[in-house]
């Protein structure tokens, strides 16, 4: 908890900054950065989630039957960490697209020629003041749906994975 604690004291935008910049501005580096940073919120929510599942009554009952320690991770600690733990990826991926994004309309991100949304966004900024306005609102409109679609799956797949609501 030391090390989650310690990371996750460092601003993020500021930790991915650091790295690429120290690292070199690729494709690779940008994954490694995002990877780096976004992986402390998921060992919380894990960490947190055992936790609390393994004080619980039926994980008390599996064991006083005699199931061994595999068969209680798998039947009950991973099928209830299933839910909470697939909105955070998803959550984690929309913020992993707004980093990417913003480094590369900052310059810090991929470079051209790689494609990137930031990048287009950047780009086609010059034009909104000649008129052309949809050429930045694509590519910003683009970057708010992907965002939208991760967070509006990771909560569907929730749902889908609330062994709560199962029948």
């Amino acid at each position: 908890m030391w090390i989650i604690n310690t990371v996750w004291s460092i601003p993020t935008v500021l930790l991915v900054f650091a790295i690429v910049i120290a690292l070199g501005r690729s494709i690779n580096v940008i994954y490694l950065a995002v990877g780096l940073t976004l992986w402390v919120e998921v060992a919380r929510l894990v960490r947190g989630q055992v936790i609390e599942i393994r004080n619980k009554d039926f994980v008390k009952a599996a064991s006083a039957l005699g199931y061994g320690v595999n068969r209680i991770l798998y039947q009950h600690i991973l099928r209830n960490l299933i839910g909470p733990l697939t909105v955070v990826c998803a959550a984690n991926f929309a913020i992993a697209i707004l980093i990417e994004a913003g480094l590369s309309y900052l310059g810090f991100g991929v470079q051209p020629p790689t494609p990137s949304l930031g990048n287009m966004l950047n780009e086609n900024y010059a034009y909104v003041l000649g008129g052309k306005v949809f050429l930045a609102v694509i590519p910003a409109i683009v970057i708010m749906l992907l965002v939208l679609a991760f967070n509006l799956a990771g909560n569907s797949l929730r749902d889908v994975f609330d062994i709560k609501k199962s029948h």
